[in-house]
Protein backbone atom coordinates (compact mmCIF):
# COMPACT_ATOMS: atom_id res chain seq x y z
CA UNK A 1 0.00 0.00 0.00
CA UNK A 2 1.29 3.33 -0.93
CA UNK A 3 0.15 6.82 0.81
CA UNK A 4 0.04 9.80 -0.47
CA UNK A 5 -0.97 13.39 1.45
CA UNK A 6 -1.39 16.92 0.46
CA UNK A 7 -3.09 19.96 1.78
CA UNK A 8 -5.86 21.74 0.76
CA UNK A 9 -6.44 25.43 1.15
CA UNK A 10 -9.79 26.78 0.64
CA UNK A 11 -11.09 30.53 0.78
CA UNK A 12 -14.95 30.31 2.32
CA UNK A 13 -17.32 33.40 1.84
CA UNK A 14 -18.60 32.87 5.08
CA UNK A 15 -21.65 30.61 6.36
CA UNK A 16 -22.71 28.08 3.23
CA UNK A 17 -20.98 24.90 1.48
CA UNK A 18 -17.60 24.93 -0.79
CA UNK A 19 -17.80 22.07 -3.09
CA UNK A 20 -14.01 20.37 -2.67
CA UNK A 21 -15.10 17.20 -5.07
CA UNK A 22 -12.32 18.44 -7.95
CA UNK A 23 -9.46 19.35 -5.81
CA UNK A 24 -9.59 16.16 -3.66
CA UNK A 25 -10.46 14.03 -6.58
CA UNK A 26 -7.12 15.96 -8.75
CA UNK A 27 -4.94 15.13 -5.69
CA UNK A 28 -6.28 11.33 -5.90
CA UNK A 29 -5.78 11.47 -10.03
CA UNK A 30 -1.79 13.27 -9.07
CA UNK A 31 -1.28 10.19 -6.69
CA UNK A 32 -1.09 7.52 -9.17
CA UNK A 33 -2.59 5.11 -7.50
CA UNK A 34 -5.69 3.25 -8.94
CA UNK A 35 -7.98 1.47 -5.90
CA UNK A 36 -8.10 2.49 -2.59
CA UNK A 37 -9.49 5.47 -0.08
CA UNK A 38 -9.35 9.00 -0.02
CA UNK A 39 -9.71 10.96 3.62
CA UNK A 40 -10.65 14.01 3.55
CA UNK A 41 -10.05 16.05 7.00
CA UNK A 42 -10.51 19.52 8.16
CA UNK A 43 -8.17 21.04 10.70
CA UNK A 44 -10.72 23.60 12.20
CA UNK A 45 -13.46 23.47 15.16
CA UNK A 46 -15.97 25.77 13.45
CA UNK A 47 -16.72 24.01 9.95
CA UNK A 48 -17.19 20.61 8.55
CA UNK A 49 -17.46 18.61 6.07
CA UNK A 50 -20.13 16.90 4.23
CA UNK A 51 -21.03 14.65 1.16
CA UNK A 52 -24.40 15.88 0.05
CA UNK A 53 -26.45 16.12 -2.86
CA UNK A 54 -24.02 18.13 -5.48
CA UNK A 55 -27.25 18.68 -8.37
CA UNK A 56 -30.05 21.06 -6.64
CA UNK A 57 -28.36 23.79 -3.92
CA UNK A 58 -31.73 23.92 -2.45
CA UNK A 59 -30.83 20.76 -0.87
CA UNK A 60 -27.78 22.31 0.89
CA UNK A 61 -30.04 25.37 1.70
CA UNK A 62 -31.80 23.12 3.75
CA UNK A 63 -29.45 21.40 4.98
CA UNK A 64 -28.16 24.59 6.30
CA UNK A 65 -31.43 26.50 7.59
CA UNK A 66 -32.58 23.13 9.57
CA UNK A 67 -28.88 23.27 11.58
CA UNK A 68 -29.38 27.02 11.92
CA UNK A 69 -33.14 26.28 13.66
CA UNK A 70 -31.34 24.09 15.71
CA UNK A 71 -28.36 25.69 16.66
CA UNK A 72 -29.60 29.32 16.63
CA UNK A 73 -26.93 32.18 17.51
CA UNK A 74 -28.93 34.11 20.18
CA UNK A 75 -29.29 31.71 22.30
CA UNK A 76 -28.75 33.28 25.73
CA UNK A 77 -27.27 29.86 27.48
CA UNK A 78 -23.95 30.12 25.51
CA UNK A 79 -20.89 31.39 27.48
CA UNK A 80 -18.67 31.11 24.64
CA UNK A 81 -18.98 33.80 22.91
CA UNK A 82 -15.61 35.25 22.84
CA UNK A 83 -15.19 35.44 18.51
CA UNK A 84 -18.70 36.99 18.73
CA UNK A 85 -22.61 35.35 18.41
CA UNK A 86 -21.76 32.65 15.74
CA UNK A 87 -18.27 31.40 17.64
CA UNK A 88 -20.43 28.72 20.06
CA UNK A 89 -23.29 27.84 17.69
CA UNK A 90 -20.06 26.95 14.86
CA UNK A 91 -18.60 24.83 17.51
CA UNK A 92 -21.56 22.96 18.22
CA UNK A 93 -22.80 22.52 14.15
CA UNK A 94 -18.62 21.30 13.80
CA UNK A 95 -19.58 18.92 16.41
CA UNK A 96 -22.81 17.45 14.96
CA UNK A 97 -21.31 16.58 11.67
CA UNK A 98 -18.50 15.60 10.77
CA UNK A 99 -14.44 16.59 10.54
CA UNK A 100 -13.58 14.11 8.19
CA UNK A 101 -15.09 12.39 5.57
CA UNK A 102 -13.48 8.68 3.66
CA UNK A 103 -14.38 8.16 0.09
CA UNK A 104 -13.33 4.89 -1.75
CA UNK A 105 -11.59 5.05 -4.93
CA UNK A 106 -10.95 2.77 -8.09
CA UNK A 107 -9.38 3.24 -11.96
CA UNK A 108 -8.18 6.22 -10.61
CA UNK A 109 -11.62 8.05 -9.97
CA UNK A 110 -14.10 9.07 -7.05
CA UNK A 111 -16.31 6.44 -6.52
CA UNK A 112 -19.35 8.86 -5.46
CA UNK A 113 -22.90 8.40 -6.23
CA UNK A 114 -24.11 10.41 -9.23
CA UNK A 115 -25.81 13.57 -7.17
CA UNK A 116 -22.80 13.16 -4.30
CA UNK A 117 -20.39 15.94 -3.50
CA UNK A 118 -17.91 16.58 -0.84
CA UNK A 119 -18.43 19.67 0.88
CA UNK A 120 -16.93 22.06 2.96
CA UNK A 121 -19.21 23.47 5.85
CA UNK A 122 -18.45 26.76 6.71
CA UNK A 123 -20.03 27.81 10.22
CA UNK A 124 -18.98 31.20 10.72
CA UNK A 125 -20.51 33.93 9.11
CA UNK A 126 -17.39 35.63 7.90
CA UNK A 127 -14.83 34.36 5.23
CA UNK A 128 -12.37 32.00 6.91
CA UNK A 129 -9.06 30.26 4.87
CA UNK A 130 -9.51 26.54 5.55
CA UNK A 131 -7.00 23.59 5.72
CA UNK A 132 -7.73 20.45 4.47
CA UNK A 133 -5.22 17.06 5.10
CA UNK A 134 -6.11 15.17 2.16
CA UNK A 135 -4.81 11.46 2.55
CA UNK A 136 -4.45 9.21 -0.54
CA UNK A 137 -4.32 5.12 0.29
CA UNK A 138 -4.20 2.48 -2.34
CA UNK A 139 -1.88 0.75 -4.99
Amino acid sequence: MAVVQELLNISTRGQGTTEVTREVARIVERSGLRTGTVTVFCQHTSCSLVIMENADPSARRDLEGWLDRLVPPDDPHFTHTYEGPDDMPSHIKMSLTRTSEVVAFGDGELLLGTWQGIFLWEHRTAAHRRRLVVTVVGE
